[in-house]
């Protein structure tokens, strides 16, 4: 009998390391990438202003060690080809049924990039889906989402005063500000709560931002549909998660941040902080110990504003 060829034994030993390698994606000069997917123009001047507000982010994170960050407009990648060696993506965009993650075939493109390690968050309106499209998948990848009439989008300002030890909140200092900072998200059920940290089926999940909603904030009006809805009425006095991450068992990470709607408040130099952090360490770069530090001027937030006399 003739011995077997060496080559298909190396190439069966080759294909059992594809999996891991694959999950530790870099760029050619081994750093990590962000993609980073602003969506399209919506709702009036200053709100929504997601190529905005995703190009200041990106101007912050130029020239942190290790990093690359690739920034995408109109709701997705031109060329899938990038996912490639991605290490994570991060939506900032419109959600519903017009999220980009269930347009054409997006879901299933990053089903397979979540099934090999890569960080996946969303940001503001990006975090809702809905649940028949996507709500399983969101549970699974990021710990919740928004849903609608069961979650709320009230217009409040939130006293942050204290936040868990956690990469994402290196440095950041208490704040207070206003924003449609949406409660009540349906979370995995082992996560309900949404203010502690849990353990499920090999998932952590952290709270990041937690703070009480007043009394009237939960009487309304919400955004859409106004409410108010009986079930967000009876949880008063409750305290409420507005961001929060998850590290999950395929070694991906995810986070959920309800804020956002209001594009100036990426002038606040600890709400801009939070998310510059998250950005880093949901694509596994070190976090500074101080957080990541930037300025941003008045001249930098109201560059590459959407034009929104378009119709």
């Amino acid at each position: 009998m003739k011995p077997s060829s060496p080559i298909p034994i190396f190439l069966s030993l080759l294909l059992c390391f594809v999996p891991y390698l694959t999950s530790q994606a870099s760029t050619p000069d081994g750093k990590k990438k962000l993609v980073l997917i602003a969506g399209k123009p919506s709702h009036p001047p200053l709100m929504h202003e997601f190529r905005a507000g995703t190009t200041v982010l990106e101007q912050c994170l130029q020239g942190v060690p290790g990093l690359v960050v690739e920034r995408h407009e109109m709701g997705w990648v031109k060329d899938e080809s990038t996912f490639s060696d991605a290490d994570a993506v991060v939506i900032y965009a419109d959600g519903g049924a017009g999220h980009p993650a269930v347009q054409g075939d997006h879901l299933e493109t990053l089903r397979k990039l979540v099934a090999r390690g890569v960080g996946f968050g969303c940001m503001h309106y990006g975090v809702e889906v809905v649940p028949s499209q996507a709500g399983t998948e969101f549970k699974s990848w990021i710990g919740g989402f928004y849903e609608n009439s069961y979650s709320c989008n009230p217009m409040w300002e939130p006293n942050f005063a204290s936040f868990p030890q956690h990469p994402i909140t290196r440095g950041v200092k208490p704040f207070q500000i206003k924003d449609e900072w949406y409660i009540n998200m349906r979370f995995r059920p082992a996560f309900e709560d949404g203010t502690k940290a849990a353990q499920n089926a090999g998932t952590s999940f952290v709270p990041i931002l937690v703070a009480t909603p007043p009394d009237a904030t939960r009487d309304g009006p919400y955004v859409y549909p106004k409410g108010p809805y009986p079930h967000i009425q009876a949880e008063k006095g409750l305290a409420e998660a507005m961001m929060w991450a998850v590290e999950r068992p395929d070694g991906g990470r995810g986070f959920g941040f309800t804020g956002g709607h209001f594009h100036l408040n990426w002038g606040n130099d600890d709400f801009r902080k939070l998310m510059l952090n998250a950005l880093l360490w949901v694509a596994k770069v070190d976090v500074p110990a101080e957080g990541v530090a930037s300025s941003v001027t008045e001249a930098d937030l109201k560059r590459n504003l959407d034009d929104k006399t378009k119709k």
